[in-house]
C-alpha cells in the first residue's frame, strides 16, 4: 500500500508540475498572429534535412508538406538519404509553400546535402554519387553556381567531418537539432531525461532546456571565414521517428514541432510572387550566397529582423562581400524589443567587438574583416530552472575587403 501511495503522489505531483509549466510562456517577445516584414527587406522562413518514408523518416512526402504549412513555412527542402534518381514530384508550389527536392549522401564518414537547380543526376548508385561529389568539392569557392552542396552535423558523433574543409562546399550547418540533442544526453543525461518528461507539457520549453552553443561549428565558421566566403544553416534532421504506444504510433517529435524550433530566414529585396521558377531561383540563390539568417523560432518569431552593411547609396546583404569605404556600418534592427534581458554581439574575425542592449544599432565599420551578428536573449526559466543565456539569431558573415 505504501508504494502504491508514493507512486500516486509522484503521479500527481508530476501533472500538477505539468499543469504549471504548461501555462509557462518562453516566448521573449510578444506574441502576435502574424509579424510584419522589415520596411526594407522581405523576410522567408523554411527548413532543410528533412526526411520523409522514402529514407529514415516516418511519413510520406504529403503529410510532411501538410505538417510544413500548419507550421508557417515558407519553404521546405527534403533530403531523403542515399535515394538516387529523386524524384521530383513534389517540387513546386503546394499552396503558399515553396517546396524543393534534394538528397542527403554519404560521403567518407560525413553526409553532404546535394541540391542540382538544373535536376542534373548525383549518379545511379553510391559510387557515383562520391565521384561527383568529389568533383564538386574539389573546384573553386562559388565555382558550381547551379548546385548547392553542404555538409552537414560537422561535429556529430560517428559522421565527424576529419581533414581541412574543401574549397568546393557551400558551407555546413551550424545549427542541428539531433547534434544539439545529442550533446545535451553526453553532457548530462538526467537533464536531458528531465527535458523529455515535461516534454508533453511544454516542448519548446524542453528543447530550450537542452540547448548549448555550438561552440565547436562557431570556432570552424570563424576559422573558414577568414580563408573565404562560406555559408552556414540551420538543419533540423527531421524523421519524426514513430514510436508505438499500445494500438497508436506516436511521432517524436512531430514533423511540425520540428519545423518551429529553428529555421532559416532568407531577406529577398522583392517579395515571392507565386510563380514557382522564378521564386525558385530566389530562394535558392539566397541558400548559395548566404543572405539569411538562422533563428531559434522557439523563442519568439524573429521575422523583421535585419542586419545589413551599408555606405553610402548602397545596402549589402549578409553573405556579402563588399570592399571597405568611408562611413561603411553595419545597421541591427530587431523586430521588438524583448521582454527579457537582450544583448546584439558584434564580431570581427571571431573575436568580439561590440555588445549592445539597444534593439535598433548602427555600428561603423573601419577596418577589414569578416563581421557576423548574434542576438542573446536570457529569459527566465520555471523551476528548477533559473535565467539562462541563450543565442535567438545568428547571421551569415559579411565579409569586408580592403
Amino acid at each position: 500500500m505504501k508504494a502504491i501511495g508514493a507512486i500516486s503522489f509522484l503521479l500527481v505531483t508530476y501533472f500538477l508540475y505539468g499543469f504549471y509549466i504548461n501555462q509557462y510562456d518562453v516566448s521573449v517577445i510578444p506574441q502576435q498572429i502574424t509579424r510584419e516584414h522589415s520596411r526594407l527587406l522581405n523576410d522567408y522562413k523554411g527548413v532543410m534535412n528533412v526526411h520523409t518514408d522514402l529514407s529514415s523518416g516516418s511519413a510520406t512526402a504529403s503529410f510532411v508538406i501538410t505538417s510544413a504549412k500548419l507550421a508557417n513555412l515558407d519553404f521546405l527542402m527534403f533530403t531523403d538519404l542515399n535515394i538516387f534518381n529523386m524524384p521530383t514530384t513534389f517540387e513546386s508550389y503546394h499552396g503558399n509553400l515553396l517546396v524543393f527536392s534534394a538528397g542527403k549522401y554519404s560521403y567518407l564518414d560525413s553526409r553532404l546535402i546535394y541540391y542540382s537547380m538544373t535536376q542534373e543526376s548525383i549518379g545511379n548508385n553510391l559510387g557515383d554519387a562520391q565521384v561527383k561529389l568529389s568533383d564538386l568539392l574539389s573546384q573553386k569557392t562559388g565555382a558550381s553556381k547551379d548546385t548547392l552542396t553542404v555538409l552537414t552535423h560537422p561535429y556529430k558523433a560517428g559522421y565527424s567531418w576529419s581533414g581541412e574543409i574543401p574549397s568546393g562546399l557551400d558551407g555546413f550547418e551550424l545549427l542541428n537539432m539531433k547534434s544539439l540533442v545529442n550533446r545535451a544526453w553526453e553532457d548530462s543525461k538526467i537533464s536531458t531525461i528531465w527535458s523529455l518528461a515535461i516534454y508533453p507539457f511544454n516542448p519548446r520549453l524542453s528543447f530550450i532546456r537542452l540547448f548549448t552553443e555550438p561552440t565547436d561549428e562557431i570556432a570552424l565558421l570563424d576559422k573558414l571565414s577568414q580563408q573565404r566566403r562560406v555559408v552556414v544553416y540551420a538543419g533540423t534532421e527531421a524523421s519524426a521517428r514513430v514510436i508505438p504506444l499500445a494500438n497508436y504510433f506516436i511521432r517524436f517529435p512531430s514533423y511540425k514541432r520540428s519545423f518551429e524550433f529553428m529555421s532559416n530566414h532568407i531577406l529577398l529585396k522583392s517579395e515571392l510572387t507565386g510563380s514557382f521558377n522564378s521564386d525558385r531561383t530566389k530562394v535558392f540563390n539566397a541558400l548559395k550566397n548566404g543572405n539569411f539568417y538562422m533563428a531559434l523560432d522557439m523563442l519568439g518569431d524573429p521575422k523583421g529582423f535585419v542586419a545589413t552593411l551599408e555606405e553610402e547609396n548602397k545596402s549589402h546583404l549578409m553573405g556579402s562581400g563588399v570592399k571597405l569605404s568611408k562611413n561603411m556600418s553595419l545597421k541591427i534592427s530587431l523586430p521588438s524589443k524583448p521582454k527579457d534581458f537582450f544583448e546584439i554581439i558584434i564580431f570581427r574575425n571571431g573575436e568580439v567587438v561590440a555588445r549592445i542592449n539597444d534593439p535598433e544599432t548602427v555600428y561603423p565599420i573601419s577596418l577589414p574583416g569578416t563581421y557576423r551578428v548574434q542576438v542573446r536573449v536570457s529569459p527566465m526559466l520555471p523551476l528548477p530552472d533559473a535565467k539562462k543565456w541563450i543565442t535567438w539569431i545568428y547571421t551569415n558573415p559579411f565579409f569586408v575587403t580592403p
